[in-house]
């Protein structure tokens, strides 16, 4: 069974879903069945990806490990989503870009994901 936020990876094509909906069904593609993303909280690595939420007087800062995050084209931060009191927020990134994001909300109850090329899932 599938479930709301969920992100499932297609191992052929690359193909990334998020579940909108929750269902009963299996989600494939390529002919075979989607991987789900599991989303990793504790970083071992030298880089590192575990969102950094910080707030501000006009919104709310994400940047991605206390380190900078490599943004080169083999290896970068593709997305940022920040959560604030129930409500998802999403920036798109591309190689070159800042591993963070900015969103101009407030809120009490926050948590932050995001999805490395390489390392896949990771949340706060």
């Amino acid at each position: 069974m599938t479930q709301v936020k969920q992100v499932y990876k297609c191992n052929v094509c690359g193909n990334i879903v998020e579940v909108l909906h929750s269902g009963s069904g299996q989600l494939v593609c390529c002919g075979q069945p989607m991987q789900l993303m599991e989303e990793k909280t504790a970083d071992s690595a030298t880089e590192k990806h575990v969102p950094v939420i910080e707030k501000k007087d006009d919104g709310i800062l994400v940047k991605v490990g206390s380190v900078p995050h490599p943004m080169e084209k083999e290896h970068y931060i593709e997305w940022i989503e920040l959560t604030a009191d129930g409500i998802s927020y999403k920036k798109f990134l591309q190689p070159g870009d800042k591993p963070e994001a900015f969103f101009p909300v407030k809120g009490e109850e926050l948590s932050a994901r995001e999805y490395c090329s390489v390392h896949l899932l990771w949340k706060s």
